[in-house]
């Protein structure tokens, strides 16, 4: 039953960001802490460590569809990596508190921009 469960859940964090190309961790975190009881600072790195095969995926099917901006993306890559590693070393001395007030705030703001473009 676990088996299930666990699948199941991968089917809704991959349905999720394939569809909308984030938000699979959203779904997962929260899984992973109630299907094995894993605190959220356990079921974060799992949840990453699902969602980077995942986003691989995606970005597969995205490439055989359309060609992919490299030259756009480029500056925003070179930027995102200082950035997760300043993430992954702070990420830690954060109160989950005030990571959880955070991520409401983005994903509100988010929401927004959605509705409104």
């Amino acid at each position: 039953m676990k088996h299930i469960q666990s699948g199941l859940a991968g089917a809704a964090a991959g349905a999720i960001n394939g569809l909308l190309g984030t938000g699979g961790g959203m779904i997962l975190v929260p899984l992973l802490g109630a299907s094995k009881g894993w605190k959220e600072e356990e079921a974060f790195p799992a949840s990453v460590a699902i969602i980077l095969p995942l986003c691989v995926v995606s970005l597969f099917f995205s490439a055989m569809q359309n060609p992919l901006p490299w030259q756009d993306a480029l500056p925003y890559l070179i930027g995102a990596i200082p950035g997760g590693l300043l993430a992954g070393l702070l990420g830690r001395k954060i109160p989950v508190v005030w990571l959880h007030r955070i991520l409401g705030v983005m994903i509100i703001w988010g929401g927004f921009r959605s509705l409104w473009s």
